[in-house]
């Protein structure tokens, strides 16, 4: 998930939703603190340990880079490569910042926004089903339900909600939800349930951010209508479509779609967070919590092998025919700097060797994750961090795709 009020101007949930899809590709966050002393030490210990195996180059710029981001004061991240020549697993830092387990190759975790991905994909198949046509009106599928303070689903397309231009109201930056959800109020609130419709309703209680088609701007609510749109097509639930279409063909068997459930399947190591405040101060165990508060925009919960393996079969072509893939990889210009194009559901970045990476990030509540892939396939790259304070993952894509440091 991630947070915007506008252009030009970043929403205030930096704390909870860092790794924002504003920077697909790139997991980033503007804070820096010093580690604590069992981080710290546990990083130390981690680096010395043998991370890899079976990938075709040496991976020493990009656990250097693991290791920089917990000397930044995260608890631990994990990471893996695959591609021709193997897989390379590689982490720093700890798990669980009591017991100081290291982070392990098959620890699941919260992934975000990289849920949007999956939603785009499941639509698109629809679509080459001809059971949708991404220019449907979102009226058409969710009749009424877009409506309220300018905003007006008869004149907002499917695709618009995919590619983030239909100009809807993030509902993340709603100050009251966020100050309950994201802020002081989340261990309040952290088991509350919210239904899609409530969330569409905070949204609409603001004016859109812009008329359809006319600009670009991340919103949450785009995602959350996209996974009502599903289950008004198919008559299913969207999580049901996910599985089927997805993860069960593709034997993601670690990937959930969890819908209210608090807990993450084991294994799996701790999420921590500041909840906006500073770290030094307090660093709240935000590991469990309704994930109905992101619902299709950030609910599902991954690994970083399945990840790499949902986007390198995405790419190759292996879950959608070649007009629909080319409809996710046609991209609109955001004006943001560090994600400057966006697809449907996904994003390009080029790195500074000249490579383009295809992916998304997500940030949810203590966990940081981005999953890149090149447009071959030949080389894909997921990782987690389990902190939400700090972190510069375009330097761990930069050593990996670049072998820079």
């Amino acid at each position: 998930m991630a947070t915007r009020t506008g252009r030009g101007r970043r929403g205030t949930l930096i704390a909870a939703l860092t790794a924002a899809a504003l920077a697909a590709g790139a997991l980033s966050t503007p804070v820096a603190a010093a580690a604590g002393p069992a981080a710290g030490a546990a990083a130390k210990a981690d680096t010395d340990r043998g991370h890899g195996q079976g990938h075709g180059h040496g991976h020493e710029a990009t656990q250097k880079a693991l290791d920089a981001q917990v000397e930044l004061g995260l608890p631990g991240v994990l990471f893996q490569a695959a591609g021709r020549h193997g897989v390379w697993n590689g982490s720093s830092g700890v798990a669980d910042l009591e017991t100081e387990r290291p982070r392990l190759p098959q620890d699941r975790f919260r992934v975000g926004s990289i849920t949007k991905t999956f939603v785009a994909t499941v639509l698109l198949q629809l679509e080459s089903e001809r059971r949708i046509d991404l220019d449907d009106t979102v009226e058409k599928w969710l009749p009424g339900v877009v409506r309220g303070n300018g905003h007006d689903g008869r004149k907002i397309t499917v695709r618009q909600l995919l590619n983030h231009t239909s100009g809807i109201f993030d509902y993340t930056s709603d100050t009251a939800f966020a100050e309950k959800m994201f802020g002081p109020g989340f261990q309040e609130h952290r088991y509350d349930t919210w239904t899609p419709e409530q969330l569409v309703d905070i949204a609409t209680a603001h004016e859109p951010d812009f008329a359809p088609g006319t600009d670009w701007n991340y919103s949450n609510t785009n995602y959350v209508l996209a996974g009502m749109v599903i289950e008004r097509v198919t008559g299913a639930e969207y999580a049901e479509e996910i599985e089927r279409r997805i993860l069960r063909p593709l034997r993601l068997r670690a990937t959930t779609v969890p819908g209210t459930d608090p807990d993450v399947p084991r294994p799996h190591g701790r999420a921590y967070s500041t909840l906006g405040g500073d770290p030094e101060e307090k660093i709240h165990d935000t590991t469990e919590l309704n994930p109905s508060i992101a619902g299709a925009a950030g609910e599902m919960i991954s690994t970083t092998g399945d990840l790499n393996r949902f986007y390198r079969a995405l790419v190759r072509g292996k879950l959608l025919p070649e007009r629909q893939l080319k409809a996710m990889l046609t991209t609109v210009e955001t004006g943001e700097e560090g994600m400057k194009h966006y697809g449907l559901g996904i994003s390009p970045q080029t790195l500074s060797c000249d490579v383009t990476i295809w992916g998304h990030t997500g940030g949810i509540h203590g966990s940081s994750s981005a999953a890149t892939v090149t447009r071959t396939g030949d080389h894909a790259a997921a990782f987690n961090v389990n902190g939400d304070w700090a972190g510069d993952g375009r330097a761990v894509l930069e050593a990996e795709f670049c072998g820079r440091s």
